[in-house]
């Protein structure tokens, strides 16, 4: 008995010091006023703040994490009114070799890069920064590749279905070449014993070529890729067939210092047929893309850059072949957790690498 007893105690002692208590907090303030639109970006002022704290428990060297918390997406009104409060609970296994797998309700932030804008907006990345879902990763030192789905809205008599599937990837083949690009499929189903709404499909498919050279001059990142993108896109309840718009896309980041310049570059038919019936309801990109041609430049001037705070300011110029528009916008973001917090008086470990910004 007394063996037994010690043997458990052992056991327990043993399970006590692989586990290990985790927690983060990820604060993020935005102020962006908007000038110069059409009716599909019209002029406007955007002001708010979004708080996410988590906390949970790794296991066996992190190979298994559980945890939760919540987003909290306030604007700045007077009344404190439109705020959401978006809960915040996932599994993740992660395995040695580069393989992570997380289930439930998982921040955006979990996933290798930003998608593009021409598949989610700047609105939707500010106001819903889960995915609900699951998503699969590979991440090597070589490049990565990512499949998420993330099921947007559930059937009721009052709310359509809704979900999309990403598929992303970015691998370098040869040097600084790279090849990748996007999939996405986004699916709207129509309310619970409704046959009015009918059902509409949304299917992207962009190729990439990329080109880092960040590595191989005197900034401190250079990255340049282009290729194609080609929509499907049809209203089952119209029964009018596919529409299928293309294009061609490019997208370029330079960085030095303090300063960065990031440019968009679309050419080709409105990549968004269906826009003026459905809505981000079905197209969650940027309407700016149902241009033949548009251009945005971001100058960005990072304040405050470490590993743990990021406070910019940036100037943002779009044109199309109908309209110019200017964007000003300021950003902060905040972000600590437990392993930061064990190194908070190592200045080398807090200046790199940078804190990536979300936005």
């Amino acid at each position: 008995m007394r063996r037994l007893s010690a043997i458990l105690l052992c056991l327990c002692a043993l399970s006590l010091a692989a586990q290990q208590m985790e927690w983060s907090v990820d604060f993020s303030t935005v102020l962006n006023n908007r000038e110069g639109g059409d009716g599909q970006c019209p002029d406007q002022t955007m002001f708010f703040t979004r708080l996410a704290p988590e906390a949970g428990l790794s296991l066996m060297d992190g190979s298994h994490v559980l945890r939760g918390g919540v987003a909290w997406y306030q604007p700045m009104i007077d009344n404190l009114q439109g705020y959401k409060v978006l809960p915040t609970l996932y599994y993740r296994y992660n395995h040695p070799w580069g393989l992570h797998l997380t289930v439930g309700l998982l921040p955006r932030s979990l996933m290798v890069r930003r998608m593009p804008r021409y598949l989610w907006s700047d609105s939707l990345n500010y106001c819903q920064p889960n995915l609900r879902g699951a998503m699969v990763q590979v991440v090597r030192p070589g490049g990565y590749a990512e499949l998420a789905i993330d099921w947007r809205q559930l059937q009721t008599r009052n709310r359509r279905e809704s979900f999309a599937a990403m598929l992303n990837a970015d691998w370098r083949v040869a040097g600084p070449l790279g090849v990748g690009g996007h999939v996405q499929y986004n699916h709207l189903a129509t309310r619970r014993d409704n046959d009015i709404d009918g059902v509409n499909d949304d299917f992207t498919v962009n190729p990439m070529l990329s080109l880092d050279l960040s590595r191989r001059t005197v900034l401190d990142s250079l990255r340049l890729e282009a290729g194609a993108i080609v929509q499907w896109q049809r209203d089952r309840h119209r029964n009018q067939g596919w529409e299928h718009p293309a294009g061609f896309v490019a997208n370029a980041t330079l960085q030095w210092r303090w300063l960065q310049l990031d440019e968009a570059f679309f050419a080709g038919k409105d990549l968004f047929p269906l826009y003026p019936q459905y809505g981000s309801l079905l197209n969650m990109g940027d309407p700016y893309y149902r241009s033949k041609v548009y251009s945005r430049t971001d100058l960005t001037v990072h304040v405050v850059h470490t590993r743990f705070v990021d406070l910019s300011g940036s100037l943002m110029f779009h044109a199309t072949d109908r309209v110019t528009g200017f964007w000003q916008q300021i950003t902060c973001r905040f972000y600590i957790d437990n392993v930061l917090w064990q190194h908070r008086r190592d200045k080398d470990y807090l200046r790199s690498p940078k804190l990536p910004s979300i936005y």
